[in-house]
């Protein structure tokens, strides 16, 4: 095995941990969520429509183009509808390289009340993922959804899509599953501190510290 394709092997059966993880922690559900990783500027992996991120097998990973061209299918599966999504993150973020979407519940509860998670009210916030503003709803599917996405991609790794669910995006796709999963945690802890009656956030100093101490951490 040549060490293209073995890396490509590797990063197959790191998708399908990745699915198994989301599935497992009920961020998605059914078919939901896609996941993608960019091997180098011609080829990227993507998961294919219809098939449950629990029940993923390394051959069922598709290979696209970054045009969005069929490259292969081993199981004659076709890609996510998503795939614009992924690869207008790509073709805007080259420093990512792994994409992951998902509708993790609590996350997307603020989606679909027309709420983002800008404010720092948790000092692991302020590192990742981050503020996390609010995509406006538009129509999944289609070329909609990317072109929306464009705005927002600069300077964060995380968004909430407006009555739909999150994506998250890095350099590996450990990162972007770490991404998401800190998107749901926040969430649910700001939930709870509204049910409490009250969100003490944190300045606008207190994150500047936070960011200084952790740059190397925090950088984007």
């Amino acid at each position: 095995m040549s060490e293209g394709t073995r890396q490509e092997w590797e990063a197959r059966e790191e998708i399908c941990q990745v699915g198994r993880r989301l599935y497992d922690l009920f961020l998605v559900a059914g078919n939901n969520g896609n996941i993608s990783v960019r091997l180098n500027e011609r080829e990227i992996l993507m998961t294919p429509t219809h098939v449950s991120k629990g029940l993923l097998r390394p051959e069922d990973i598709l290979k696209i183009a970054p045009d969005g061209t069929l490259l292969e299918s081993a199981n004659g599966l076709k890609p996510s509808s998503e795939y614009r999504m992924h690869l207008a993150v790509y073709r805007h973020r080259p420093d990512m390289h792994a994409v992951v979407h998902a509708h993790p519940p609590t996350a997307t509860g603020f989606a679909v009340a027309g709420r983002g998670l800008e404010r720092v009210f948790h000092p692991e916030m302020a590192i990742s993922p981050g503020p996390v503003p609010l995509v406006p709803y538009v129509p999944p599917g289609g070329d909609e959804l990317p072109e929306s996405l464009v705005p927002y991609l600069a300077g964060h790794r995380a968004l909430l899509l407006g009555n739909h669910g999150a994506v998250t995006y890095a350099p590996t796709l450990r990162e972007a599953l770490f991404l998401m999963e800190s998107l749901e945690l926040n969430a649910r802890i700001y939930l709870t501190a509204v049910q409490l009656g009250h969100v003490n956030y944190l300045s606008d100093e207190q994150v500047a510290f936070l960011r200084d101490r952790y740059a190397p951490v925090a950088a984007r």
